[in-house]
C-alpha cells in the first residue's frame, strides 16, 4: 500500500546499457515501492544497447504511464555512466534524483526510506548494498564470498552494516535537488571512479553523506570469474588514472593492490640475487591472511567444495586490480593530455541546465 502525505518528488534513475536480462526484475521492484508513485517519476536512460534494453524501456512506458508522474526514456550516446547520469540530470524535475543500477534490485520501502532520511535534515543518503547472486550455482556462491569479503573486495561502509554515519561515498545514492544545482554534473573525462570524484566535489561545497544502515538494496554479482577478474582490472586502471584527475577522491586503501604488486616485482627481483628471505616473508603472510580470511567468510550454511579456491581468488582478484593501476598509472601522462585540465566541460553544462529550469520554473 502506498504511504500518504509524502512531501518530496522523487525522480527514479537508471543508466543501462545491454542489461534486458536484469531490467525486468528491477522495474518489478520499481512497481512495488511504497513510497507514492503519483510523487515519483522514472528516468530511463539507454546507453546505446544492442540487445533489447530500450525496447524493454519503451514497453515499460508505455503500459505504466499513468502510474507515476511521468516516465521517460532517452538516449546516452557518449554510453558510460557518466554521460548517462548528467542526461537524467539535465532533464530530471524532482526535488530528489535517487540513482539505482539496472542490474540490482531494491526492496518496496527503498524509495520511501531515503526520503524519510532526507526528510530528515540529509543533503544526500545511501545505504548498504550486499551484493546478491542471479542463478546460484556451487561455483557463483565461492565468487560472491569474495566479492562480498572485505579482503577480496573493500572496506567502503555500503558493504556491511557500521551503524549510521556520514561516509565519504554512497552506493545507489538520493540527492537533493540543490546539491546537483550547487556542483553541477559528473565529470564525463572518468569512467569507473565517477562516483568518487562527484562524492569529494559534494563533501568539498559543504555537504555531508548519510550512510543509513536501514535502506538497503542489492547488486548482482559478476557471473563468472573472467567477468569479475575484468571489473577488479578495470577499478585498478582507472584507479591510477584519476589520480592525475582528482587525487583527493582517492583513499590509500584504494592502492593497497599495487602496493602488493610492485612488492611482487621487487621481492622477485631481490630474490634472483639471492636475497630470497624478504620473499618468503611477503608470500608467508599473505598465505596467512588468506587463509584467514577464507576461514571467517565461510559459514556452515555456505561451505561448498569450491570455497577451497577462496585465498586463490583473494589473489587472482589483488594481482588484477593492481596491475591495472600500474597501467593506469603507466599511460596516466597520455591520457592527460587529452583531458581536459582535469575539469570535463559537463559538469558547468550540468550546473548551468538544472539552474536554468529552476529560474523557469520560478519565473512561470
Amino acid at each position: 500500500m502506498e504511504q500518504e502525505n509524502n512531501s518530496l518528488t522523487v525522480s527514479f534513475c537508471v543508466i543501462a546499457r545491454n542489461e534486458e536480462q536484469t531490467l525486468p526484475a528491477l522495474f518489478a521492484d520499481l512497481l512495488a515501492q511504497t513510497y507514492s508513485h503519483s510523487l515519483m517519476e522514472v528516468l530511463l536512460v539507454d546507453s546505446a544497447s544492442t540487445d533489447g534494453t530500450k525496447a524493454c524501456m519503451e514497453a515499460f512506458a508505455r503500459e505504466h504511464a499513468g502510474e507515476f508522474s511521468g516516465i521517460q526514456v532517452l538516449d546516452n550516446p557518449g554510453r558510460t555512466l557518466p554521460c548517462g547520469w548528467n542526461v537524467a540530470l539535465r532533464v530530471f524535475s524532482g526535488d530528489v534524483i535517487l540513482r539505482v543500477d539496472a542490474h540490482a534490485n531494491i526492496p518496496p520501502e527503498f524509495v520511501e526510506k531515503n526520503v524519510r532520511c532526507l526528510e530528515s535534515g540529509e543533503a544526500v543518503a545511501g545505504g548498504q548494498r550486499p551484493c546478491v547472486l542471479s542463478d546460484p550455482t556451487p561455483w557463483r556462491k565461492t565468487l560472491l564470498l569474495a566479492e562480498n569479503s572485505l579482503f577480496g573486495s573493500s572496506i567502503a561502509p555500503f558493504r556491511r552494516d557500521v551503524g549510521k554515519m556520514y561516509a565519504k561515498s554512497v552506493f545507489h545514492g538520493a540527492y537533493r535537488r540543490e546539491v546537483f544545482e550547487t556542483i553541477g554534473g559528473y565529470n564525463e573525462e572518468l569512467g569507473r571512479t565517477e562516483d568518487n570524484e562527484i562524492h569529494y566535489r559534494i563533501r568539498k561545497a559543504g555537504y555531508r553523506l548519510c550512510f543509513d544502515p536501514s535502506i538497503i538494496s542489492y547488486q548482482h554479482v559478476r557471473s563468472s570469474l573472467r567477468k569479475m577478474v575484468k571489473q577488479k582490472y578495470g577499478n585498478g586502471k582507472w584507479v591510477g588514472l584519476t589520480l592525475g584527475v582528482c587525487p583527493g577522491c582517492l583513499s590509500l586503501y584504494h592502492f593497497v593492490p599495487f602496493a602488493f604488486v610492485v612488492g611482487i616485482l621487487l621481492t622477485t627481483v631481490l630474490a634472483c640475487f639471492g636475497i630470497w628471505q624478504l620473499a618468503a616473508l611477503m608470500w608467508g603472510l599473505y598465505a596467512l591472511l588468506a587463509i584467514a580470511m577464507t576461514v571467517a567468510c565461510v559459514r556452515d550454511e555456505n561451505w561448498n567444495a569450491t570455497s577451497v579456491a577462496l585465498p586463490f581468488l583473494f589473489l587472482l582478484l589483488h594481482v588484477s586490480y593492481g596491475v591495472g593501476t600500474v597501467v593506469g598509472l603507466v599511460r596516466l601522462p597520455f591520457w592527460k593530455k587529452r583531458h581536459h585540465n582535469g575539469v570535463s566541460p559537463s559538469i558547468g553544462e550540468v550546473r548551468a541546465a538544472i539552474n536554468g529550469k529552476k529560474a523557469a520554473g520560478e519565473r512561470g
